[in-house]
Parts: C-alpha cells; structure tokens; sequence
C-alpha cells in the first residue's frame, strides 16, 4: 500500500512563496506520473499541475508561470514550487496519481492572507 505524505504548506502573504513536497513509500514511483492537487475551502479537489515519469509537466492556466513541478525519482518525491502567490491559491494541497488514486494523504494547507 503506497503512502504519500505532504509537506510544506504555510501562511504565506500575498506576493510570497512556498516549496511543496510529497514522499511517497513503495517501489513504483519512479513509472508514473505525478499531479498536485489543490482543495479550495468547500469546492472540489482540482489537479493543478502535473508531471510524467520522464519529465513533462502540464500546469492550470491559472498556475502557468507562477507554478514549477518537479520531480526527484531517487527520493521519491515530488515538489511544486509557488510563486507569487495569490489569494486564490489557498486550500489543502496533495500529490497523487492523475487516474487510478492511491490513497489520499493528508495534505498541507497553504493560506495565502496579508
């Protein structure tokens, strides 16, 4: 049973920047592809980037030049750089599988608020 743990979430002003990362356990990480998923407070959990296991990323427009994907394969994880955040970035933000889900971590919460 894969397991992902998110980290780096924060209170953030607008303008400012967080590092995202996600770990996960088990032995196929390095064959998929990965998204970062975003949950707004009461709406739907939305893919907001994603990335394939040789390196291509795909972005929200809503994200694209403000948002970088990554990926480390030797480690596991999956970061997303965010910069100049804004309002409407906040929410609860996971990794996970774009189809097929592993189970859902518990995500980290980004508040972007002066």
């Amino acid at each position: 049973q894969v397991q992902l743990v998110e980290s780096g979430g924060g209170l953030v002003q607008p303008g400012g920047s967080l590092r995202l990362s996600c770990v996960a356990s088990g032995s196929l990480f390095s064959i998929v592809a990965m998204g970062w998923y975003r949950q707004a407070p009461g709406e739907e959990r939305v893919l907001v980037a994603s990335i394939s296991s040789g390196g291509y990323r795909n972005y929200q427009d809503s994200v694209k030049g403000r948002f970088t994907i990554s990926r480390d394969n030797a480690k596991n994880t999956v970061y997303l750089q965010m910069n100049n955040l804004k309002s409407e970035d906040t929410g609860v933000y996971y990794c996970n599988l774009l189809a097929n889900w592993w189970p859902w971590g518990p995500g980290t919460t980004v508040t972007v608020s002066s």
